[in-house]
């Protein structure tokens, strides 16, 4: 799951970064709201945490364009303030959830699998195809209605491709989607997730269009 950090403050982000790594996250992060605010134009983030302090533009405002856009990339927002009136204006603007600084690292990635589970149980019903099933909310697959145990990775890999039956995914798109920038990608990343997942599932599930990328067919 691909995640946008957006703080400015080095020694919170290098922790928060540090953190959300281990939990699993694939983490971009950027220093200033300007920055983000490209980003965010670019690239597709499961997740975003959003400091608004920002320099060059505040966090705020990257929201307020975020949701203009009719992006519903859900929002953590990280402020020093506990005043309502901030809260208030953050939710009328788009923001999903807040937490105030200080703040446990536990709680940050509490909240965001929740804003994960509804962001996803909202847009992703079940996703049904040739005897595989993909539940988002409870991040759970099942194989002919036998639940199937997939690394992190393998289940993001099968929802991006499930997501996009009948069109071919190439193996850039495919790491894009699973690795943050400056990650040490090994050459054969995505084609050792899909052996497994086809070992794990149905064989035929994912073709290979040899020189072009992965496809699920639609028949």
């Amino acid at each position: 799951m691909r995640l946008l950090l957006v703080e400015d403050d080095a020694i919170l982000g290098d922790g928060l970064k540090a953190g959300l790594t281990l939990e699993g996250y694939a983490v971009d992060w950027l220093i200033d709201g300007a920055q983000a605010d490209e980003a965010l134009k670019l690239n597709h983030y499961d997740l975003v945490v959003l400091d608004l302090n920002l320099p060059r533009m505040d966090g705020m405002s990257v929201l307020k364009n975020l949701r203009r856009r009719k992006d519903s990339t859900p929002v953590l927002v990280l402020t020093a303030r506990e005043g309502v009136a901030e809260r208030v204006a953050g939710l009328d603007n788009g923001a999903d959830d807040f937490v105030t600084k200080p703040f446990d690292l536990a709680e940050i990635c509490a909240r965001l699998r929740a804003l994960a589970r509804r962001h996803d149980g909202h847009n992703l019903p079940l996703i049904e195809h040739k005897g595989v099933t993909i539940d988002p909310a409870a991040h759970q697959v099942y194989f002919n209605g036998k639940p199937v145990d997939l690394a992190q990775k393998e289940f993001e890999v099968l929802s991006y491709l499930m997501g996009h039956i009948g069109q071919v995914i190439s193996r850039a798109r495919l790491e894009e989607s699973l690795y943050a920038w400056g990650s040490e990608v090994e050459s054969n990343a995505v084609e050792v997730h899909i052996h497994h997942l086809r070992k794990k599932l149905d064989s035929n599930l994912i073709r290979t269009i040899r020189g072009v990328g992965y496809i699920i067919d639609e028949n």
